[in-house]
């Protein structure tokens, strides 16, 4: 095997080509693999050259639909991009399970982002305390000077708050200035005025200001959506009863709930990226909300209703925006937005959190009846087969069959098309034996 030299110098100023060609010389690619770098999809070079450092190509991931929603008695398309197969079906089954029920209800979400301000080696807290209290106006004016758009449009700095923090190394006074971002995703313009007002922080404290930085645990932008979920469509009280047997499980055991959240994830982290939001910000802040009582919790809660029918809810923080950032940049999360037919963050957070209970009903229910793997592995068959080189004509006979046989993987795919082919030349040799005959006679 090739040895790989990674200490390349320069390797960020030369041009993408030229970034391939070394790669491909480095790493030994086949004509084949080179092809694959060289597709750059719906981008143009400059494009992506722009995006991140390094850059010698492009990765898609397929795009899907998910169809049923009714937010708020508005529907909705719902676009999603995710590797995993059978959760964008999950999802649309789950919400048609609640549109004679009235859909989805999702609350409107503040557009308040935290930018998050250390300050350390004070020498007399309750002064400092005292001195940031006189001086917030001027602080939050110092703040809003730095973006006069935004508050121009009715956003900017509207608060801050403090809280004492006794660690290893001191007391700190750690900062939150609380940001109306409205329609971004807001990261960069709370970073931007939590550095404008920190020399002041310094003067006015005595201390010294060291972290400057948004915080991803959004509590100020929770969203919160609820449904009831149809009790016959579901199939029955039986499963209702064990859904919430299920949910009961999650609540007190964290090892569970973190598989149960990871499939309210699987429905918003797919919207996330095809609108291109930050995946790992929603992520961080999720889980972050469900620990935050001290416990790893599910962010979503279950009951029912006097009918039997399952009601559920959720509740997240979602810092989800439709300006800025690769939402603009990236051509498929302009045409996602699009599709979704959103006019706001507000609106697009409240199709999130209604798509993640959706997902996470879905995966529950698939869980207490015919098992999460059955139905995971049905679609996941015609990706095996493929990969065995199955021909078209025989996909959905290999796939069936490969799951019949709870062997769903490539070998056992090669196997069941050459048993296929040689009933078939078997068959083929019997038809010509009896033209030959019939010649004959």
């Amino acid at each position: 095997m090739k040895q790989i030299k990674s200490d390349i110098s320069g390797f960020y100023k030369i041009p993408i080509a030229k970034r391939q060609a070394l790669i491909s010389e480095s790493c030994n690619l086949s004509l084949e693999e080179k092809d694959l770098l060289n597709n750059l999809g719906y981008f143009k070079v400059d494009q992506l050259d722009t995006m991140i450092e390094n850059v010698i190509g492009s990765y898609q991931l397929p795009l899907g639909i998910a169809t049923n929603f009714k937010v708020n008695n508005k529907d909705y398309l719902i676009p999603m991009v995710i590797e995993e197969p059978s959760v964008v079906a999950a999802a649309s089954n789950a919400a048609k399970m609640t549109r004679n029920r009235g859909g989805f209800t999702s609350d409107n979400i503040k557009s308040l982002m935290i930018s998050q301000i250390q300050t350390s080696q004070l020498t007399d807290i309750k002064q400092a305390q005292a001195k940031l209290e006189k001086s917030k106006d001027t602080l939050i004016n110092i703040a809003n000077e730095q973006d006069p758009m935004l508050v121009k449009l009715g956003g900017g700095a509207v608060n801050i708050e403090w809280r004492l923090l006794k660690t290893r190394r001191g007391s700190m006074i750690i900062l939150h200035l609380i940001v109306d971002v409205l329609d971004a995703m807001g990261a960069n313009i709370v970073n931007t005025m939590a550095e404008a007002i920190s020399p002041y922080i310094e003067e006015i404290t005595g201390g010294n200001v060291s972290l400057r930085i948004v915080s991803n645990l959004a509590t100020y932008r929770i969203a919160r959506s609820k449904a009831i979920f149809d009790k016959d469509m579901l199939g029955g009280i039986e499963v209702v009863e064990a859904i919430l047997d299920a949910y009961e499980f999650a609540r007190e055991d964290p090892y569970r709930a973190t598989t149960h959240n990871k499939g309210v994830m699987n429905g918003i982290i797919a919207l996330t990226l095809a609108t291109g939001n930050d995946t790992r910000a929603i992520e961080a802040g999720a889980h972050s909300y469900a620990a935050i009582s001290g416990k790893y919790t599910p962010l979503t809660h279950f009951t029912k209703d006097k009918n039997g029918n399952l009601i559920g809810s959720i509740e997240l923080p979602l810092a989800m925006g439709i300006i800025g950032g690769m939402t603009k940049v990236h051509p498929m999360a302009r045409l996602a937005l699009k599709i979704l037919n959103v006019t706001s963050a507000n609106e697009l957070g409240q199709v999130a959190a209604a798509l993640g209970l959706a997902q996470n009903v879905a995966a529950l229910r698939a869980l207490v009846s015919e098992g999460i793997q059955k139905g995971h592995m049905r679609l996941h068959s015609r990706n095996i087969a493929k990969l065995a080189g199955v021909p078209e004509e025989y996909l959905e006979t290999v796939a069936d069959r490969i799951v019949k046989d709870k062997k769903i993987r490539v070998d056992h795919a090669k196997n069941v098309l050459d048993e296929i082919l040689k009933v078939k030349s078997t068959k083929m040799d019997d038809q010509d034996e009896n033209k030959e005959l019939y010649q004959i006679y």
